[in-house]
């Protein structure tokens, strides 16, 4: 029958085996297996990485059957001692960690306890994990008093203790026993009472700023703290409103908004030089609308052919929009579709007489205001001097004028009150609503929304 091995790895020899060598095997076993696991010692080395022992079924030496194992080398940081195969069973260890940095002994299968640089401890694999050897010591002593860092004192007598544990004090945490009230110099209340100071009765006055108080008693809505340099106090003061804006006070709160526009005043421009659509903003009551048609064309030339040279008896000039104006009420968000009314193209030329120019198109703000655009120029006739000029666009509420400008915003303030009917300040100084002159296209319209 062949030799089985204990869990120290102790060679069992088989009955009748080993005839002659027998105690050769029984002396490695005591010798050596159990001489180990008694009172063995060996060198565990550490290379900045764990590192794994592991016990086979041999009774030569072996590192970790030893009963203490010195861990050497370099750690490089924490590292693992893991008790790997073979050593899943219950064994007492004495770990001397040698290295700089903590080492966790642990089997394969349990979290283990680390052993602190430099230090001895006593472990215990129980064979699912590894845990302290001992958790409890009836009575102790020690060859020195135990370090304030180890839960001691650092003394080995009670004044001594005493001594070395006062300090500041922010140190103690708690006080019992005493039979008198902590007087306030000492950092106490000068009371006995659980309640300790009783601001209603045992303080009298204002507490000052210089107190850490406020200096003040009573306040009303809205009143707010403010430092005051010149009294290096705190004021009372309330918020002041400004120009478009509303304050309300409160009791224990102030509100802060945007005053109504109310249908008071100008708010804003919208300006188009194209068609498009214009939305009543919210709280808009009235919008002010100033429109340009577009400008006629001008009227085309007689041609005229001789054997000298080549000529032209020019048509009339277009006649120019003007300029609509209207106040319509509105409701807040109401759609109003705007036309642009375009210039008018000039007339063909001819030998027989100039074609007249076209009229311009009308601009209008959906069905409140229409401004007609300027007549064609009259093409020259066969037989005449020039053409005749173009007639004015038409509106209601509108005034002629040969020359429509808008001046621009000014950049990041209000926008401007409407210009007089007569001069409409033009967006970069170009003329709108311009007839043509003679063989001209005149010029497209505009219109300018205040609300």
């Amino acid at each position: 029958m062949a030799s089985t091995y204990s869990t120290l790895k102790v060679e069992l020899i088989g009955t009748g085996e080993q005839t002659g060598t027998w105690g050769t095997t029984t002396n490695d076993n005591f010798s050596v297996a159990l001489g180990e696991a008694i009172t063995g010692s060996a060198d565990v080395a550490f290379s900045s990485s764990d590192v794994t022992v592991t016990l086979t079924d041999t009774n030569a030496a072996q590192t970790a059957r030893n009963l203490r194992l010195n861990l050497t080398g370099t750690s490089g940081g924490a590292r693992n001692l893991i008790l790997g195969s073979g050593c899943q069973i219950e064994k007492l260890y004495l770990i001397n960690n040698g290295l700089a940095d903590a080492v966790t002994v642990k089997n394969t299968s349990g979290t283990g306890i680390a052993v602190a640089a430099g230090k001895s401890m006593f472990v215990y694999n129980n064979g699912t994990n590894v845990v302290d050897a001992t958790t409890y010591l009836s009575s102790l002593t020690l060859g020195s008093a135990l370090p304030v860092a180890s839960g001691g004192t650092g003394a080995t007598s009670n004044a001594g203790a005493a001594f070395a544990l006062k300090g500041a004090n922010s140190d103690i945490s708690s006080l019992t026993g005493l039979t008198t009230a902590l007087s306030i110099a000492q950092g106490g209340t000068g009371s006995t009472s659980p309640t300790f100071v009783d601001l209603a009765n045992n303080v009298t006055g204002t507490l000052a700023v210089g107190k850490g108080g406020t200096g003040q008693t009573s306040y009303t809505d809205g009143q707010l703290l403010i430092g005051n340099t010149s009294t290096g106090l705190l004021s009372k003061s309330t918020l002041t409103q400004g120009t478009g804006i509303t304050i309300t006070n409160g009791g224990g709160a102030i509100t802060i908004a945007a005053a109504s526009s109310g249908g008071g005043g100008i708010q804003g421009l919208e300006v188009f030089n194209n068609p498009g659509t214009f939305t009543s903003p919210a709280n808009t009551t009235n919008v002010y609308v100033l429109a340009v048609g577009g400008g006629g064309g001008g009227g085309g030339a007689r041609n005229i052919v001789t054997p000298e040279g080549n000529s032209q008896v020019p048509g009339g000039a277009g006649g120019s929009s003007i300029l609509g104006i209207g106040v319509y009420p509105v409701a807040a968000s109401t759609p109003f579709a705007i036309s642009i009314g375009s210039g008018g193209n000039i007339g063909t030329n001819s030998p027989t007489g100039g074609n007249a120019g076209n009229a311009g198109d009308a601009t209008s703000f959906g069905n409140a205001l229409t401004v007609n655009g300027g007549g064609g120029g009259g093409g020259c006739p066969l037989n005449g001097n020039q053409g005749t000029p173009g007639n004015s666009g038409t509106s209601p509420l509108a005034e002629v004028t040969a020359n429509v400008r808008v001046a621009p915003q000014p950049a990041g303030g209000p926008a401007p009150a409407p210009a007089p009917a007569t001069t409409l300040l033009l967006e970069n100084n170009s003329d709108v609503g311009i007839g043509g002159g003679q063989q001209a296209t005149g010029t497209k319209g505009k219109l300018l929304v205040y609300f």
